[in-house]
């Protein structure tokens, strides 16, 4: 990956710029001609011109490109959009006021090639539905099928997903380490400091008293996760905290485990009228029981994305620290392939 390339020379300005990457974790090539920066023009992942050496850099005619900025120190010249529009900058960021923008360009401009993750979240229709066991379930199939994916607990008061996985001593950070977080978290560095088996990373609490996700928190982090995963799972809590709503509403899909039971449907009923305030897509996953699956559509008036199969031995194999078997023999297996099969783009 090519780092972004600063056009100046203004020595004041690019002691600013340098100071400013290094705080997003970006290294620059500086050019201070456009004769110096004609090699790189094409190649850098962004260009910020300095205003100083902007009129030169556009006699020199660069060809076209996308994110290119122009960085100015007087916001109020009136001639910065002439000299924005002749150098070809999609946007002028105007220096200190525009620091943090600056930065998250920077920031953004190191960032691997995007990958626009699909964000899904999994609610219980009632307590001990099964939501967590579905949403690790999903998760560990999608990444065996090589797709990078983040499973997150947003649950504080549900005892950890890492310890659902077995992985609860594993290394890595937590929710802890995370909540005080403002602002832009890089994909790159969130994959590198999760704990992670294979294709697989995890979010989940740390082994003591645990605080509430702050909404801001969680924003910031799902919006790693879009960069730099395929797909992003979240374990919700059933009663929706602001984090829950921040993560539903960057849903595009919330799947509704419901147990198919008279109170299991009442249940659910309830937690549907509190998510439908955040999201529109909910389906329902039916855990097998007395009622049929047309009475739960009619009563929810939701479809039913697929059915959550009994698995005898699935909570003695969790215990034990083990992973399920889900391979596409299995019914477990199945049932997880055919709702990401619905749900992610061919």
């Amino acid at each position: 990956m090519h780092r972004p390339l600063v056009i100046t020379e203004d020595h004041d300005l690019l002691d600013d710029l340098v100071r400013i990457a290094a705080a997003a974790g970006a290294q620059l090539d500086v050019a201070h001609t456009p004769t110096h920066a004609r090699p790189l023009w094409n190649l850098a992942s962004l260009v910020a011109v300095g205003d100083d050496v902007a009129d030169s850099v556009a006699a020199a005619a660069p060809p076209a490109r996308d994110r290119v900025l122009l960085v100015v120190r007087e916001p109020d010249d009136p001639d910065n959009w002439r000299k924005c529009v002749a150098v070809g900058a999609q946007a002028l960021v105007a220096l200190p006021s525009g620091e943090r923008r600056l930065m998250e360009e920077f920031a953004d401009a190191m960032e691997p090639e995007p990958r626009a993750g699909v964000v899904l979240c999994v609610i219980g229709g009632r307590g001990g539905a099964g939501a967590s066991v579905l949403s690790s379930c999903l998760a560990l199939k999608a990444s065996q099928e090589r797709l990078r994916t983040l499973l997150i607990d947003a649950d504080p008061l549900g005892g950890g997903i890492d310890a659902l996985l077995g992985h609860e001593e594993s290394g890595g950070a937590r929710w802890g380490d995370l909540v005080a977080r403002e602002g832009r978290v890089s994909s790159t560095a969130l994959q590198t400091a999760l704990p992670a088996f294979g294709e697989l990373s995890v979010l989940s609490f740390p082994r003591r008293e645990v605080q509430p996700i702050p909404a801001q928190a969680m924003r910031s982090v799902l919006e790693a996760g879009h960069r730099g995963f395929d797909l992003v799972v979240v374990d919700l809590p059933r009663h929706v905290d602001p984090a829950a709503a921040e993560a539903l509403v960057r849903a595009s899909t919330t799947f509704l485990v419901v147990t198919a039971d008279v109170r299991g449907v009442l249940a659910a009923a309830q937690v549907l009228a509190e998510i439908t305030h955040h999201t529109a897509d909910v389906r329902a996953v039916v855990r097998p029981g007395v009622l049929d699956e047309e009475v739960i559509t009619t009563s929810l008036h939701i479809p039913v994305a697929g059915r959550l199969p009994d698995h005898p031995r699935l909570t003695t194999t969790l215990n034990h620290g083990e992973l399920p078997k889900l391979g596409p023999r299995t019914p477990l297996g199945a049932a997880c392939a055919s709702l990401l099969r619905d749900l992610l783009p061919t």
